[in-house]
């Protein structure tokens, strides 16, 4: 019992140990902390708390990252339902421009058709009036 007794207060004294040395590193650079953890032996408490606080790092990168990709997508998203209303909006304006072409077409058409008979009326009137002066003549 007291082996495991003191096991126990090795294993404490080493975790404070591996804290302390995070603690130390906060305010190194990641340069500067991947340096000495490859001068270190692996497993030793500088090694161990060097992995640490790099661990620490890349995961707090990792979040950053996520929550940047997150907020990322949901402007993507909101920006796709934007231009899926602009789509439908021009769909539906060239749909409108279409329809009105159409009825300038047919409008046309009857302008056509009221032109040549304005013509051929003319026409008759004119050829009625040299009648009428022919014959008084």
């Amino acid at each position: 019992m007291a082996v495991f007794a003191e096991d126990r207060k090795e294993d404490t004294k080493a975790v404070e140990n591996a804290q302390a040395l995070v603690q130390l590193l906060r305010s190194r650079s990641y340069e500067e902390i991947r340096q000495r953890m490859y001068d270190d032996v692996p497993g030793s408490p500088w090694w161990s708390a060097c992995k640490a606080e790099l661990d620490l790092r890349n995961g707090q990168q990792a979040a950053d990252a996520t929550l940047g990709m997150s907020r990322v997508a949901e402007k993507m998203r909101g920006s796709v339902q934007h231009f899926e209303q602009l789509a439908d909006t021009l769909c539906q304006t060239t749909n409108d421009i279409a329809a009105l072409l159409r009825a300038t077409q047919e409008a046309s058409r009857r302008l056509e058709v009221a032109v040549y008979v304005a013509i051929g009326v003319t026409i008759v009137q004119f050829f009625n009036l040299l009648f009428e002066v022919s014959r008084k003549h």
